[in-house]
């Protein structure tokens, strides 16, 4: 800053005559030396400066406009060949059709029930229509039908067994029209669980599952009926997609190993 400021003071030196001592000006000193009219140069080269520019850029849109447009790249690649379309037979069915959209949950739900284990007496196994499971099931049918109807119910499959008489087991597989439907299901049954005319307990989860979305209860209390063995009760709820598992089990000697439960409900769970 100093060395700029000098060097403007020494410019001004040379350029405007000093005064005399009268105040005037030497007229021979004041002709030869005119006072000079400083930024003209600094304009001058601004200006054509600018006007480069601006005809760098006209000439640019100019050349432009003369081009052939370029054309795009494809947004899409074209589709890869696939097998030809068939006309319909009677080997067609609804997977045949749907094949790449086909889960195994759309076929036989009665083929994803675990099978009963060595020994046991299979007492039946396959789909339940509606009105009979809601009959069986729930202490208010028709509530409980009208509300299976809101949620999309779809269908249930079960099987049933007994082990030596002293076991005995139902597994229930119900599918609905979709996740909510099976969720709205799954959430309802497991939130009573813990009362004391049910389980009396918050049971446990599930191995491999969030405690959410499935867990067994083994009931807290026998239930002694008169000129019957004392019954113990255990229950599994799990939701896996838009099917539900629902497996009750009872042991007549009134004890319960809860690991057994836990172990059926992971073999059942598989299969989904």
């Amino acid at each position: 800053m100093r060395t700029a400021v000098w060097g403007t003071l020494l410019e001004h030196a040379q350029i405007i005559p000093e005064a005399r001592e009268g105040g005037g000006t030497d007229p021979e000193t004041a002709s030869a030396a005119p006072r000079r009219r400083r930024g003209r140069t600094t304009l001058l080269i601004a200006g054509a400066a600018v006007l480069g520019v601006l005809a760098g850029t006209v000439t640019g849109y100019a050349v432009q406009y003369d081009r052939e447009p370029t054309p795009l790249p494809p947004l899409a690649q074209p589709l890869p060949a696939g097998p030809k379309a068939l006309a319909p037979d009677d080997a067609t069915t609804n997977k045949t059709i749907n094949a790449n959209r086909w889960h195994k949950t759309d076929d036989d739900l009665g083929k994803l029930l675990v099978e009963a284990p060595g020994g046991a007496k299979v007492a039946g196994t396959g789909y339940e229509p509606v009105d009979v499971f809601a009959a069986e099931f729930f202490t208010a049918p028709d509530r409980a039908l009208s509300n299976l109807v809101q949620t999309r119910f779809r269908r249930v499959a079960s099987t049933v067994w007994a082990q030596d008489d002293k076991v005995f087991v139902k597994v229930r597989l119900l599918q609905f029209q979709n996740r909510s439907g099976a969720d709205d299901y799954q959430t309802e049954q497991s939130d009573y669980m813990p009362y004391e005319d049910r389980a009396g307990n918050g049971g446990v989860a599930i191995p491999g599952l969030s405690g959410d979305l499935g867990r067994v209860w083994v009931d807290s209390k026998t239930e002694q009926r008169p000129g019957y063995l004392p019954v113990r009760g255990a229950r599994a709820i799990a939701r896996r997609g838009d099917i539900v598992m629902d497996i009750d089990y009872y042991d007549n000697r009134g004890k319960i190993a809860e690991r057994d439960v836990i172990e059926l409900a992971k073999r059942q769970l598989e299969r989904l």
